[in-house]
């Protein structure tokens, strides 16, 4: 009987391939497990919040206070009657051009109305003695600020030669341009008051002769009543015919193009501002804001109720164009402008977002970008605009802070940059 053959034995090298297999095999569910839960501790761990981070440079700065304003004419002059009597209807309508002492504006048929009594009749003569001593008063006045024009425009043009050579600092020279801004508007007033001045003198006259008992022939004529100065119709108060009584206001003149701006600001805020400070002009119209300057802050201030029920008291602020006509010669009487009037500019001032900074324990913090977390970090502050704020102390150029941290951010937090903002 014939023994069975051996199998024929597996390789040495297949034995150990298969035992590894087992192992691996056995080790799999482990393997899984700790795969498992490395996932779940990278799923947990916190990430790094977004932030919006901003740096630290260095600019200009100017502090404003923002309201908004209406413009008017300067120098305007009310019309009135001399004396009583039947008006003839007004043909003139507003923005017709009229000139000093040619034009009539109105025409008045007395009928023998304006014959003076003795009593009246020298109360017309001092009115006729006291309309030339304003004249003469204002011809004085109006050379004196003539002269003073004269003396501040060449000395402005000695400013600017120093200020182009870099020997005069820009504070001053931008008072040396106020200065002469300022005169040269005194100048013109005081034209405006010598032209008015000649025509009161010349209505005084008028109704001197007309009341005198020997003036019949005269009384029979209409009276004519020419334009005080020259420029345009801004309003007209009566068009209709009617009889009108002595002083009854008829048309309003004056020049549209010589133009000031009347900024209604809260009082606290208006004692900051100072005159001669500068004014951006917007919104007016215009593809660029215009430039002004403060001539004066009124002294007296008035109560308004805001928009909210709330009392508030405010005060005018007075402002002249800079700009020249050209650039705003569409812009008239009564026209809304919002007006940006500075109280405090600075060059080269460290500035942050005012977003970047919160308070804390009586004091300002913010907090800094170093590596991938923030550090807080106590900050002095100086002035603001509510955009950006001074920095006195606690940062450096090139500073990178956090804007708008949130609550989630604290010292010490890991974050990641979203935004990156050069200020």
């Amino acid at each position: 009987m014939n023994a069975p053959l051996p199998s024929p034995a597996a390789p040495h090298g297949q034995n150990k391939n298969g035992a590894n297999a087992r192992r691996w095999t056995r080790r799999l569910p482990w393997l899984g497990g700790a795969l498992l839960a490395a996932l779940i501790v990278v799923g947990l761990w916190p990430k790094p919040l977004p932030v919006e981070v901003a740096v630290i440079a260095r600019g200009d700065l100017a502090v404003t206070v923002n309201e908004e304003g209406m413009t008017r004419v300067k120098n305007r002059y009310v019309i009135t009657s001399p004396v009583a009597g039947q008006l003839r209807r007004v043909a003139w309508k507003a923005g017709a051009v009229v000139e000093a002492g040619r034009t009539g504006v109105a025409v008045l048929e007395s009928g023998g109305a304006d014959l003076l009594d003795t009593r009246s009749l020298a109360q017309a003569e001092a009115r006729v003695r006291a309309a030339e001593a304003a004249r003469e008063q204002a011809a004085a006045q109006r050379a004196r600020a003539a002269a003073n024009a004269k003396m501040q425009r060449d000395d402005f043009a000695r400013q600017q030669t120093l200020f182009k050579t870099g020997t005069l600092s820009r504070q001053e020279f931008d008072v040396a341009e106020m200065r002469a801004t300022t005169t040269a508007q005194d100048e013109r007033a005081a034209e405006f008051a010598a032209q008015i001045a000649d025509f009161e003198l010349v209505q005084a006259r008028a109704v001197l002769l007309r009341g005198q008992p020997a003036a019949t022939a005269d009384r029979g004529e209409p009276l004519v009543i020419t334009s005080p100065v020259s420029g345009r119709v801004l309003r007209v108060f009566q068009e209709s015919e009617r009889l009108v009584p002595a002083g009854f206001a008829l048309l309003e003149v004056g020049d549209p193009t010589d133009l000031e701006a009347r900024i209604e600001v809260l009082s606290r805020d208006g004692v900051a501002i100072q005159p001669g400070a500068r004014v951006m002009l917007e919104q007016w119209g215009g593809p660029v804001p215009l430039a002004a300057r403060v001539r004066l802050v009124e002294p007296s201030a008035f109560t308004k109720i805001s928009a909210l029920g709330v009392e508030e008291q405010r005060v005018y602020v007075i402002v002249d164009f800079v700009d020249p006509l050209e650039k705003r010669a569409t812009l008239g009487d009564n026209y809304r402008v919002e007006a940006r009037i500075v109280t405090w500019e600075g060059r080269g001032v460290l500035r942050a977002p005012a977003g970047a900074l919160f308070q804390r324990a009586g004091g300002w913090q913010t907090f800094v970008l170093e590596g991938g977390r923030v550090k807080s970090r106590a900050v002095k502050v100086g002035r603001s605009t509510g955009l950006e704020t001074e920095i006195l102390d606690g940062l450096h150029e090139g500073d990178r802070v956090v804007v708008y941290p949130g609550d989630k951010v604290a010292d010490g937090s890991r974050v990641r940059p979203i935004i990156v903002s050069e200020k």
